[in-house]
């Protein structure tokens, strides 16, 4: 019996996997997409940060290991095709920014309950995380380079430049997430049976 039973888990893991490869695909596309809406205006589009919107939602979705790695992988790969961002120091610190963004959201989000304020904690925690990583790479970086980068550019950077950006994915990733929670796209694997009609 205990075979049977692994045999017929293992169908359903496979097609976990392809599901996860799939949507992690398809946000790192996004990120590659997105910025062309506000290519034309640099300032708009280095307000909105739309490149962030795609690595949160992966680690919602597809969970931290994806997210970590379509976070790192999108800020290179769109110098590579496009020539932006440039790679140093933008692009490098975007990566890892990026990363800590689809990681954390992903642990949280799967250790947390799936309703709105969990939603919302994952989220803040991941941007919180995410921009302290910037900014200690950008540090890392103006130790061993000609960039000047200050606790005030810091500030500047991640919070108040950002505002616009902070704000449009605080409404836009929750009401992306409990959309595909109701259309049961998202896997239930981690919820809380204390919370079986969180959503509901």
């Amino acid at each position: 019996m205990k075979t049977k039973k692994h045999k017929q888990k293992e169908p359903n893991t496979n097609n976990e996997t392809v599901k996860n490869v799939v949507n992690a695909a398809l946000c790192l596309a996004l990120c590659m997409v997105l910025p062309f809406l506000t290519g034309q205006i640099p300032q708009i589009g280095s307000a909105l940060s739309p490149m962030h919107i795609p690595a949160l939602l992966c680690g919602f979705i597809c969970g931290w290991p994806y997210g970590l790695i379509v976070g790192f992988a999108a800020p290179l790969l769109r110098f590579m095709l496009f020539g932006m961002p440039p790679l140093f120091p933008t692009g490098t610190a975007m990566a890892f920014e990026l990363a800590a963004y689809g990681a954390t959201a992903g642990i949280l989000y799967k250790k947390l309950p799936k309703t709105i304020p969990g939603i919302y904690i994952s989220l803040i925690g991941a941007m919180l995380i995410g921009r302290v990583v910037w900014g200690a790479v950008m540090t890392v970086i103006a130790g061993v380079s000609q960039v000047q980068f200050s606790f005030q550019a810091f500030l500047a950077g991640a919070f108040l430049n950002a505002m616009p950006g902070i704000i449009c994915h605080l409404i836009l990733v929750p009401i992306i997430i409990v959309a595909l929670q109701k259309a049961h796209f998202i896997n239930y694997e981690y919820d809380s049976p204390a919370h079986p009609d969180a959503l509901n």
